[in-house]
């Protein structure tokens, strides 16, 4: 059985609703993206329930709970790779409905067949692929920024197969990032990473806090909540955290 245990000196979280209301005239953050009531299952099973949560620009979101909780599927939600059984998830432009949000995307598991004949440099070269620009250059200067941000330059025409899991990683980091994306989001990024690009990934995002909204999904919460402006727990619903907490990984049989 699964359980995920928090140490606090005070509550850890409180539902929005019973957080106490300060007036302030400081302007409303745009909402990026809304979800409304949201309830998703898969083959009859409830995944989550009664999810109602706005990415807002600017956030830096870090996302946490029990395996099997539902944080991946709520990423897919985000993203629009599955459909909510009930409820809605919005895209927005300040107040308004957008068709379509500018994002960024590293997936927990690597969807790449590594016996596929494509290069470092191709790989993320597809991260600028869209409806509005289905036609991408691998010699794109974004690409090569991006390769000496990763720092896999001397890599860049090597085919995925050769690469390590580490390596492989950061290739679809530099995918994710390569457009510039509005909002990024990261699921489980410091998988297969070693040490020094652990380390290299929080100078990244650090770097990037400023101008993108940034969801993230992470078991290794020790650096990463000292970054994030909200903390989330999904365990079937969402909880957001409050006040000074520390995440404590969960334990499952």
């Amino acid at each position: 059985m699964c359980s995920h245990n928090l140490k606090t000196q005070r509550p850890l979280w409180q539902p929005l609703n019973d957080m106490p209301h300060t007036p302030t005239d400081t302007p409303k953050t745009p909402t990026l993206i809304r979800l409304t009531d949201v309830e998703f299952r898969r083959e009859n099973r409830l995944i989550l329930s009664q999810v109602n949560l706005s990415v807002n620009r600017g956030d830096f979101m870090a996302v946490t709970g029990p395996n099997g909780g539902g944080k991946t599927t709520l990423l897919h939600l985000m993203l629009r790779l599955a459909r909510p059984t009930g409820g809605s998830v919005e895209y927005l432009d300040g107040d308004t409905s957008a068709r379509s949000l500018h994002i960024g995307y590293l997936p927990q598991k690597n969807m790449i067949d590594s016996r596929f004949p494509i290069s470092v440099r191709e790989v993320i070269a597809s991260g600028l692929m869209n409806g509005s620009n289905p036609k991408i250059s691998p010699t794109d200067p974004r690409v090569e920024e991006t390769l000496r941000l990763i720092e896999l330059e001397s890599h860049a025409s090597n085919p995925i197969g050769a690469l390590s899991g580490g390596q492989l990683q950061r290739v679809l980091l530099g995918r994710a990032l390569v457009s510039g994306p509005a909002v990024l989001i990261l699921d489980e990024p410091l998988s297969y990473l070693d040490s020094y690009f652990e380390e290299r990934l929080y100078e990244i995002l650090a770097g990037l806090r400023e101008h993108t909204t940034i969801i993230l999904v992470s078991h290794q919460m020790s650096r990463i909540e000292s970054m994030a402006s909200r903390h989330i727990i999904v365990d079937h619903n969402i909880h957001e955290c409050h006040g000074t907490h520390h995440f404590v990984p969960c334990d499952c049989d």
